[in-house]
């Protein structure tokens, strides 16, 4: 037998000496926690605020911006094809990529309408948020990334913990 035959294998798993690093906010699989969700919902309400003010000073028609404002709802009927399906479509139309998409095609094309609709639908998009209307998960319509929306879950409700 060689002398390398006789010596013990390297211990190569991870060390348990050392404590888990604990994260610096608070966090919840449930979505943001008090303090960001609040700032979540305050940069809602300055998103919604600032495409008011975008839309003013454009001239766009205020009749236009109310009947154009909860267009981006219609994303909703994604979920009668399910709540992963739901999910998709719901935060396609609940995202900034698709408006910053439409306001860049304003520009590209010289058409100051389309400008106008992203400034409605990023208004749209700042008011869910400011309300607590989170991006979906594809488990159920109420998992936002801003927290459960609506009644309790099904884990709360057994362990006794309030909707939050």
């Amino acid at each position: 037998m060689t002398a390398a035959a006789t010596l013990p294998a390297p211990d190569l798993a991870p060390s348990t000496h050392r404590p888990v690093p604990q994260p610096a906010c608070e966090v919840s699989a449930g979505g943001a926690k008090g303090m960001p969700r609040a700032l979540l919902r305050l940069e809602g309400a300055l998103v919604l605020g600032a495409a008011l003010l975008a839309y003013e000073h454009l001239g766009g028609s205020w009749g236009w911006f109310a009947a154009l404002f909860f267009l981006p709802d219609l994303s909703l009927l994604g979920y009668l094809a399910g709540p992963r399906v739901g999910a998709v479509v719901y935060n396609a139309g609940h995202s900034h990529l698709a408006p910053a998409l439409l306001a860049a095609a304003s520009v590209a094309l010289g058409s100051p309408a389309l400008l106008l609709g992203a400034a409605i639908w990023v208004g749209h998009i700042g008011f869910d948020r400011m309300l607590g209307y989170g991006l979906k998960y594809g488990t159920a319509f109420g998992d936002t990334h801003l927290g459960r929306v609506g009644s309790k879950s099904v884990v709360e409700r057994s362990e006794g913990k309030p909707a939050s």
